[in-house]
């Protein structure tokens, strides 16, 4: 059973996800004393990939909201939702069925129809395919393509805002640091008015992160957890933000979307430099 104050919502689709992430943050407003955590995950048209989400899913013991019109993909969540007794919302399929059934139409079947197509909507799903591509660092080529380039230690929201941003038409590409881990070199090649050094304060990332482990069914006293070193990995940021000359957001206590203003303010300030 996920904490009582605390519960990660993943918001699934084989579109943007906007009309899941819409209806999901609709109902948790009414919920202002427990914390969501929103994992997003557009684009999800095969079972192989919708299986790697669900897996991390079971993990987090996340609550599913999901919107495909797929409707293989959708009974493919139900029903993994169901055996795992992991609580899931389908927010489209009863919806199309019931028009169906009440009009004698077949609906076409077809995801992301109510988006136009214009040179937007195709930057947009360029823009979270980059987010996709470039999470976590994956391939640091992706810092030298990016509009945005997002570093911080784990759990400072990294990926959740290069998907926020990527739904603006940003591409994003984000790098988690570690202390010792090596820095590609590519972030020394990027412009830093496009770089954002993203901070937290140590009680609150100290919490995040045993509410994490928590999840996991994990002893939350471990050195991921342990404020000594959170504080040690928050100096380093801080002293590597201080190199790089790029701006620096303590997220701390912040949403995903005001934390989003914030860089699209500050990127346009620095490009009109």
């Amino acid at each position: 059973m996920a904490d009582a104050k605390h519960l990660i919502v993943y918001v699934i689709s084989d579109s943007l996800g906007e009309t899941g992430y819409n209806l999901a943050t609709a109902a948790t407003v009414q919920f202002p004393k427990i914390e969501f955590q929103y994992h997003r995950f557009p684009l999800t048209r095969t079972t192989a990939k919708l299986n790697k989400i669900l897996q991390h899913a079971l993990n987090d013991n996340a609550f599913v909201v999901h919107t495909f019109v797929d409707t293989n993909l959708s009974a493919y969540v139900n029903d993994f939702c169901h055996q795992h007794k992991l609580d899931v919302l389908d927010g489209m399929s009863q919806l199309i069925k019931a028009i169906q059934q009440r009009t004698g139409e077949n609906p076409l079947g077809q995801a992301g129809r109510n988006h136009k197509l214009t040179q937007k909507y195709f930057k947009r799903i360029d823009a979270i395919e980059f987010a996709v591509t470039y999470d976590d660092g994956k391939d640091p080529r992706g810092f030298l393509n990016a509009d945005i380039v997002l570093l911080g230690v784990s759990r400072t929201s990294k990926t959740p805002l290069s998907l926020y941003l990527a739904n603006k038409n940003y591409r994003v590409a984000n790098l988690p640091l570690v202390p010792q881990a090596q820095l590609p070199k590519e972030i020394w090649q990027v412009d830093r008015k496009k770089i954002f050094g993203l901070t937290n304060d140590p009680a609150v990332l100290n919490n995040i992160r045993r509410q994490r482990m928590l999840t996991y069914g994990l002893n939350p006293d471990t050195a991921y957890s342990n404020l000594d070193n959170i504080e040690g990995e928050l100096e380093y940021a801080q002293k590597l933000y201080q190199k790089l000359g790029c701006t620096v957001i303590n997220v701390a206590n912040k949403s995903i979307e005001e934390t989003a203003t914030l860089i699209i303010e500050q990127l346009d300030k620095n490009v009109s430099l």
